[in-house]
């Protein structure tokens, strides 16, 4: 394997953002989080935004229940009670399942399959969706993963996805984060086909709830045919790195106050892989490799963001391009 090179933000930065969890989460370990090691449902978050507050420990220690029909999926989800839902099968049918607090939603296998019916976290907290595949959710029916006013959420092992068949607002979001939304990781995922992937603050107008939250880290992450919002993020906190985007048109945008690390990410075959678009928002980009030939990174403001207050590890881009097609998305085993 590559060198890992290890990043720790400084104190200055940790006090200035507020945001150090009481039992600080291990270090991210590339190794812990692929899908080639046996996953336990017990698992907790590890690495990003997610271990920060509270962390995130989902179900873990409750009682544990397998679903295969939307109704009982809906059922499972519904109250605050620490529960670890394993779902089977495919489970098809429209709508959206609202997910209350202390929950883990795992898929059981590569099987399990959300057909048209996303996911929706509302005033919520302490949420992880792993392993699980969710497709072709209409947009009268919300996103795949729809998250908002919610705290400390960890997912990982995904596939999302729907099609670029159907015209740009047929499907809605496949990952979007909105109104103060905080402390969350996206890891591990294969997030394709689809016209606009993953949202970070949802309106220019809402500045006022969302500034001082949407903290997100993005890792390990295989983005395949997609148009925009890859992601999108207005005035919140973000971090990206490790990850691969192969055929992405509009990739990472950062606009309205936010502030974005994006470092040793690989893009390949895509058209504008990142810029900011005013004086508010800005990016800072380390290591990243944008293609051959390079592809254009506008930058109209050079963020502010260098560090995060969690400790990771990177992997290296040749591990990122080898790596990401093997073991992102619900390919774990539990």
């Amino acid at each position: 394997m590559p060198a890992i090179t290890s990043y720790i933000t400084s104190a200055l930065l940790l006090a200035a953002q507020s945001l150090a969890a009481p039992n600080p989460a291990p270090a991210y370990n590339i190794a812990s989080l692929e899908g080639s090691v046996q996953a336990s449902v017990q698992d907790v978050a590890t690495v990003g935004y997610a271990t920060l507050g509270a962390g995130t420990k989902g179900g873990k220690g409750g009682t544990t229940v397998t679903v295969s029909t939307l109704s009982a999926l809906s059922a499972a989800c519904l109250d605050d009670e620490p529960k670890i839902i394993m779902v089977t099968g495919t489970i098809s049918g429209a709508g959206k399942t609202r997910c209350g607090s202390n929950k883990s939603i795992i898929g059981k296998s590569s099987a399990a399959h959300l057909s048209g019916n996303g996911l929706f976290i509302r005033n919520a907290k302490n949420i992880i969706i792993r392993n699980l595949k969710i497709s072709k959710v209409k947009a009268g029916d919300g996103d795949a993963i729809g998250i908002q006013s919610s705290t400390n959420i960890w997912i990982d092992h995904v596939d999302v996805s729907s099609d670029r068949n159907s015209g740009k607002d047929f499907y809605d979001g496949l990952l979007d984060l909105s109104h103060a939304t905080d402390f969350v990781t996206i890891s591990n995922s294969h997030i394709h086909d689809h016209y606009k992937a993953s949202l970070v603050g949802h309106s220019d107008k809402n500045e006022a709830e969302d500034t001082g939250k949407l903290h997100v880290t993005y890792v390990n992450n295989y983005w395949v045919n997609v148009n925009s919002r890859a992601p999108s993020l207005r005035f919140g906190t973000g971090h990206i790195f490790d990850s691969l985007f192969v055929n992405v048109n509009d990739g990472i945008n950062v606009r309205r106050g936010a502030q974005v690390l994006v470092q040793d990410n690989v893009f390949e075959n895509g058209t504008q892989p990142l810029y900011t678009v005013d004086a508010t928002g800005g990016a800072v980009e380390k290591g990243n490799d944008f293609g051959n030939p390079k592809m254009a990174v506008k930058m109209q403001t050079v963020g502010k963001l260098t560090g995060v207050p969690y400790k990771f590890e990177t992997a290296g881009l040749e591990s990122v391009k080898g790596r990401l097609p093997k073991v992102a998305g619900n390919t774990l085993s539990f």
